[in-house]
């Protein structure tokens, strides 16, 4: 996710020249402009201005509940990696004793490592599988506290960029033989149980602009590939619009008895105007990449040195491809990569919070937390060895995520769902009772597509995720589908009454679009990773950011989904929210430069009314109903709530920024048309409570809170007022006339 990238670079600015830092925002920008573009927002439809008074009709008859939940699971926090020796600043006693005055519930762990194609040493003690290299297993044993774990590069990388520090290069045009990518050997067919041909590895390289191109050199690396083709994309975007196109063979493309070393081949006598072309492996030689290695993984799989395509004549090629050890290298991509990595290849400059210390910190306030395990670029058993530590342990474990981000990592499926059933078989032999899910979607407004494996065929990569789990009659491994929801990532998006009006339209629609590929019914939805924009503009420090959540978690939860994980919670300083305006951060809480938490933002006050007032703290049944607020579209939206003290509650945003609207409540009960009763509860949140000043890296709320919380009377024709660019709970008991 492109928001780990942001953070990341707006900390090392902190130490460095604004100059610098300009190149670093703007590649940053660059590498997730595309993914932007592809994700651009329907327009908002605007109520008439008007000040009539709005009937909240609830429908509370109880065989049209949407959903019952639990506020402990339903409304969860994420927490994340971190710069440098940030851990032991932001796990104090004072930071945790203000992020749980929140009222969050479970914490889902995050997994950057995954996201910079990092393998993951979850516990710093632990043995590689040859010495100081090769393929790693962290120590499952007790051992003193961990605070503090890294992730490795893999040497063995195919990516120019990746989505986290995008640190690192491809070796497939890096200009050195030495140097190889190689594929995963788990994907092979003595891991997968499948034929090779069922998971075909790839390579692909972006020319970023159509060029004319009739020859390919291919220098082979051990193993090699026996059979494999070249290709080229018919389409406009192979990697952000996979499913309008195809990849088609050059006329002599396609090699079935491949013998490895350095190939030139020329493929065709016309040439072709392309910019992505392919090469896909569908047999390995099975030679060692380390002549005589005993270990089965050296010998599985393909490696290429480098490859470059251009134009062949007279016997002469040459090559468009820039190979360069760096980021000015031509831009490539990979289907996997091997985890193989040595102890020199320790990130320096980004930790993980250690296991222990996000455990007994108090931070998951003892309940079952959502844990990640390493799984695009890493081992089975380092994955098995993690799951033991924290058992061993006593941590509670609520549901393990399987890898982050897949979709971002451009993993087919069908290799996912291999993976998958292996890192399942390696968990369950630990535990058979491990509720596992994934995959972890990226911020998606649609159908996820991938390449079809024929001409035209299934394009969404839910029903072949699906589809694969359920030929290998697995489908009971899946207990839970999750994705991650960052609504609005671009920054000519930015009309907070705009996104506002968008919101429920845009979670209900993603929430019915996986339910609709072919997942289970009753299958549980996890949002496992949420905030208002994927990017730290100070929107979300605004009250919009507050209005934001309140109205995603009402419109989530209305899908019956059973909950989402805020994003984050330790206290991270302000920092330029390029390419957006302003200064900005994520989570509820502002930290200084020591991560020391400064103050409350926006969302954390939102968070306590929907912990606190909207439902009662804990892990009590709570039922929502559905309701109107009169005829079509209008500023004001409301979710109301039977809890589980016998009193109903009504969460109520005005989404209207210029005039403060009144409403009228009625509710519709199997016993007929009640209202509410006696004194009710009033809890309001806008702009008298809460201001964001705009100071640039001295920016601050004032005022900072408190909701307002005052006591009205109820019974029917009461009328409520709601303020402009606000959120209120009414709390009550509920009777008849």
């Amino acid at each position: 996710m492109q928001k780990h990238r942001i953070r990341l670079i707006a900390n090392l600015c902190r130490a460095l020249f604004v100059a610098t830092c300009a190149v670093l925002w703007a590649g940053a920008a660059t590498a997730h402009a595309r993914h932007i573009a592809a994700q651009s927002l329907p327009p908002a439809v605007h109520p008439p201005r008007t000040t009539a008074s709005y009937l909240v009709d609830v429908d509370a008859h109880t065989a049209d509940a949407l959903n019952h939940f639990t506020p402990n699971a339903a409304f969860g926090v994420g927490v994340d990696s971190v710069p440098y020796h940030a851990v032991p600043e932001i796990y104090t006693p004072s930071n945790v004793t203000q992020m749980l005055g929140a009222g969050l519930g479970e914490v889902s762990y995050r997994l950057y490592t995954e996201l910079s194609v990092q393998d993951w040493h979850w516990n710093p003690a632990g043995t590689f599988s040859a010495g100081t290299s090769g393929y790693w297993t962290s120590n499952a044993g007790l051992s003193k506290q961990i605070v503090d774990t890294y992730g490795y590069r893999l040497p063995r990388r195919g990516f120019t960029h990746d989505q986290g520090n995008d640190d690192d290069y491809s070796r497939l045009d890096d200009g050195e033989t030495a140097t190889f990518w190689k594929s995963n050997p788990y994907l092979s067919q003595q891991y997968t149980g499948d034929p090779d041909s069922a998971h075909p590895q790839w390579v692909l390289i972006d020319l970023h602009g159509k060029k004319t191109i009739n020859a390919a050199k291919i220098w082979w690396a051990t193993p090699y590939a026996v059979q494999y083709a070249v290709q080229y994309w018919t389409g406009g975007d192979a990697i952000y619009d996979q499913g309008h196109g195809a990849w088609a063979n050059f006329p002599n493309g396609a090699v079935a008895n491949g013998t490895g070393g350095t190939v030139t081949l020329s493929l065709g006598d016309a040439p072709k105007d392309v910019r992505y072309l392919r090469i896909v492996m569908t047999e390995s030689s099975n030679s060692c990449t380390a002549p005589g290695s005993a270990d089965p993984r050296d010998c599985t799989g393909y490696a290429i040195a480098e490859v470059g395509f251009g134009t062949i004549s007279g016997g002469n090629f040459t090559d468009l491809v820039q190979h360069e050890p760096d980021r000015r290298q031509t831009v490539t991509y990979a289907s996997s990569v091997d985890p193989w990595h040595e102890k020199a290849d320790r990130v320096k400059d980004q930790e993980q919070p250690g296991l222990d210390i996000v455990f007994q910190s108090g931070v998951t306030r003892g309940l079952p937390a959502i844990v990640p395990i390493p799984m695009l670029y890493s081992t089975p058993d380092n994955a098995a060895a993690e799951l033991r530590y924290l058992e061993a342990r006593g941590y509670a474990i609520d549901r393990v995520e399987m890898g982050e981000e897949a979709d971002g990592q451009f993993v087919t499926p069908e290799d996912y769902g291999a993976l998958y059933l292996e890192f399942a078989d390696a968990l369950h032999a630990v535990d058979p009772h491990l509720q596992l899910g994934g995959p972890v979607f990226e911020d998606n407004s649609r159908d996820l597509k991938t390449w079809a494996l024929t001409k035209h065929g299934e394009t969404s990569w839910v029903k072949r995720f699906v589809a694969y789990l359920t030929a290998h009659g697995r489908m009971g491994d899946l207990n839970f589908f999750s994705f991650e929801h960052y609504p609005f990532g671009s920054c000519t998006n930015n009309k907070d009454e705009d996104n506002l009006l968008r919101e429920p339209d845009l979670i209900s629609n993603i929430v019915s679009v996986w339910r609709g590929d072919n997942l289970p019914a009753g299958l549980p939805m996890l949002v496992t990773e949420t905030n208002y924009s994927q990017y730290e503009t100070d929107a979300a420090q605004e009250v919009a950011g507050a209005l934001w959540y309140a109205e995603m978690m009402g419109a989530l939860l209305s899908t019956g989904a059973n909950g989402a994980f805020f994003y984050e919670y330790e206290p991270i300083p302000l920092s330029p929210s390029d390419p957006c305006h302003g200064w900005g951060t994520y989570g509820v809480l502002l930290g200084d430069k020591n991560y020391k938490a400064q103050a409350p933002l926006s969302q954390y006050f939102a968070a306590q009314m929907l912990t606190q007032s909207w439902s009662v703290p804990g892990n009590g049944t709570h039922v929502l109903y559905p309701a109107s607020t009169g005829s079509g579209d209008t500023w004001v939206v409301a979710y109301p709530l039977m809890r589980p003290d016998g009193l109903w509650s009504l969460l109520l945003v005005n989404r209207d920024f210029t005039n403060a609207h009144n409403v009228t409540v009625q509710f519709d009960t199997d016993g007929g048309t009640a209202f509410f009763s006696g004194n009710v509860n009033q809890v309001q949140f806008g702009p008298a409570q809460y201001g964001w000043i705009e100071q640039g890296r001295q920016s601050h709320p004032d005022p900072d809170g408190p909701p307002s919380t005052t006591t009205v009377a109820g019974g029917s024709g009461t009328e409520y007022t709601l303020p402009a660019e606000s959120m209120t709970v009414l709390v009550g008991a509920v009777g008849a006339r």
